[in-house]
């Protein structure tokens, strides 16, 4: 087929700078259009989110290294030959024949067949393509919505600023426990039993995925445990979770090569007899419901937790964070898995799309109507579950475990504080080495300086300000790693 393909020396010189002007302008238009979304982040206060551009960019770049390597090495990978038993294997049609004489293929004179061949490479080319530029599309919708939802929130913690809130959350005031709001959604008979638990708590992510009486007790539980008495009335714990919302949607919008890894293995199950175009949409599906469930089972337990220290309790009910309530006591497990749903939800809809475009309908990848409205039946309802249910709740529940992030200081106070860090850690290995001949008194000095927060180090900046800064509790710093047993940042 090479040889009867027009070569460039006996093509127009025009139409080959025709070509090359409209590719090159594609490019310039796309990256002044990356360029201008980074301007406006960075004028809007959005570092996390301006990561996340560069995190696209660099997926970006990683697929124009995957094109340019499929491209140099797609004539020598259409060399190889394997066995004709290994060639006839695992295939996704059903009607496939062996050696079909309409394909080129010249392993057949040595009595093999074809690893790959050029044509199969480039149309995997064109998958990873859409494959990466769909999950990226998905990420960000899935982002976007669910920021929406969390958009009532902010009236929420408006109303913790009101007289009236404060009113009836006097610190004075003793309650059962069972009769405050909290208690009176979570502590019932099916709370102490662990199956009623799931199967209600199952259903209820369905109803109010997240209810106010939940966001106002979980900030009144995360304030507690995380800040100092004076810096608790002027925290806006929406922001800080819209924040942090931000550092994790910067971690999801990249693909790993676990998830790489993931997508490997489902096109593994793209094979005759597997039935995958049945079951295989249905694996996010299942995952995203578990995990809602699990998140409104901790906030329950935490619930129990109170129960557990009295009956009746004085002022607002204190819910206590930890780990432990998290699976395997990692709450960036939960993140994994909507990373991975969201992942390979978007795998669908992308395989979907790619086969649809090159292969049209009916083909080997669709070959019944049921096959199609599974995929994008699940594709819809896994978007809307991500987007208005398991996103918002898990940015209010995630922030239940020991550790919080260091989105709670402004950007400023965080670097200087992981500059701090480093120092420290420096200076501690240096001294571990000396310590025969070094006096305890050369060790390097803490940055609190009788201070509960480290702050000082941003004496010098223009824009630092004691009273936009939250100050967290001085156990948050007592060693090396922040906190020790006590809070740490992630």
């Amino acid at each position: 087929m090479a040889g009867k393909e027009r070569p460039l020396v006996a093509t127009p010189t025009w139409a080959v700078a025709v070509l090359f002007f409209i590719l090159i302008a594609i490019s310039i238009l796309i990256e002044q259009l990356i360029h201008h979304i980074g301007s406006w982040l960075k004028k809007k206060r959005k570092p996390s989110l301006f990561e996340a551009l560069d995190k696209i960019k660099a997926e970006l770049m990683l697929l124009g290294f995957i094109s340019l390597l499929l491209t140099v090495t797609q004539d020598y990978i259409a060399e190889i030959c394997v066995p004709r038993s290994v060639g006839h294997s695992w295939h996704p049609c059903r009607n496939y024949e062996g050696d079909n004489d309409d394909y080129d293929d010249p392993c057949l004179i040595k009595g093999q067949v074809q690893f790959v061949s050029a044509y199969g490479i480039h149309q995997l080319h064109i998958f990873i393509f859409v494959l990466a530029v769909a999950h990226i599309l998905y990420c960000v919708i899935t982002y976007g919505l669910g920021r929406l939802k969390m958009r009532k929130w902010k009236s929420w913690e408006n109303e913790t600023k009101t007289i009236q809130y404060q009113y009836y959350n006097d610190p004075e005031r003793f309650r059962f426990a069972r009769d405050t709001s909290f208690g009176r959604r979570h502590l019932h008979f099916w709370s102490k039993s662990p199956l009623l638990l799931w199967i209600v708590c199952f259903f209820r992510q369905f109803l109010t995925s997240v209810a106010k009486v939940d966001y106002l007790t979980l900030r009144h539980g995360f304030i507690t445990a995380h800040l100092t008495p004076h810096s608790q009335e002027s925290f806006d714990f929406h922001k800080y979770i819209s924040r942090s919302l931000e550092e994790d949607f910067k971690v999801v919008v990249g693909i790993s090569p676990a998830i790489w890894l993931c997508a490997v293995l489902i096109l593994l199950t793209n094979t005759n007899g597997w039935y995958s175009h049945f079951w295989l949409p249905f694996i996010p599906l299942i995952i995203i419901l578990l995990v809602g469930a699990k998140l409104q089972v901790i906030i329950t337990k935490m619930g129990i937790r109170i129960l557990e220290r009295g009956d009746v309790i004085k002022g607002t009910p204190v819910v206590q964070p930890g780990d432990d309530l998290f699976w395997f006591n990692r709450p960036g497990l939960i993140l994994f898995l909507i990373h991975l749903v969201l992942f390979q939800n978007a795998f669908q809809l992308a395989f979907f799309a790619w086969s649809w475009w090159k292969f049209g309908y009916p083909s080997c990848y669709h070959e019944n109507i049921e096959d199609l409205v599974i995929r994008i039946a699940m594709g819809v309802l896994i978007q809307v579950l991500c987007s208005y249910v398991t996103l918002p709740l898990y940015a209010l529940v995630t922030q239940m475990g020991t550790n919080m992030k260091p989105v709670i200081f402004s950007d400023q106070v965080a670097s200087a504080l992981r500059g701090w860090h480093q120092t420290a850690k420096k200076q501690l290995r240096q001294g571990r080495r000396s310590a025969s001949t070094t006096p305890f008194s050369s060790r390097p000095a803490s940055p609190l300086h009788g201070s509960t927060s480290p702050v000082y180090l941003l004496r010098g900046h223009k824009e630092y300000s004691d009273n936009n800064v939250a100050s967290p509790r001085a156990s948050n710093f007592s060693n090396e790693g922040w906190g020790g047993e006590g809070r740490r940042f992630y």
